[in-house]
């Protein structure tokens, strides 16, 4: 093995530790998107607390959807698990308390 080989090899592993590096900060900015969507939509409706919570279109996922990755159901389950978005019986959501405290991101 020669040099010339061992430059490729080099510039080849550099090239795929980039192409992971873009494409992880490229999801982290569309969860971002999504986050923030879903707080917008949550306040343009008033669901700020359990009473005034409501249905969201976009929170179920169907498994039969084609075409590009839609972030926003992924998203809006992060933010029930961690208590940012609360959830009624009946599965209508609102902003917790945390939700609008954190809502700068």
């Amino acid at each position: 093995m020669n040099i010339s080989e061992i430059g490729e090899i080099i510039i080849g592993i550099c090239a795929l530790i980039a192409v992971y590096i873009l494409t992880r900060q490229y999801h982290a900015w569309r969860m971002a998107r999504a986050y923030q969507h879903i707080v917008e939509d949550l306040e343009e409706k008033g669901a700020m607390d359990s009473s005034s919570a409501v249905d969201l279109p976009y929170a179920r996922q169907s498994i039969f959807r084609m075409g590009i990755r839609d972030y926003v159901p992924k998203t809006l389950q992060y933010m029930t698990e961690h208590n940012i978005v609360g959830v009624t019986a009946d599965g209508r959501y609102y902003l917790s308390g945390t939700g609008v405290a954190a809502k700068g991101l």
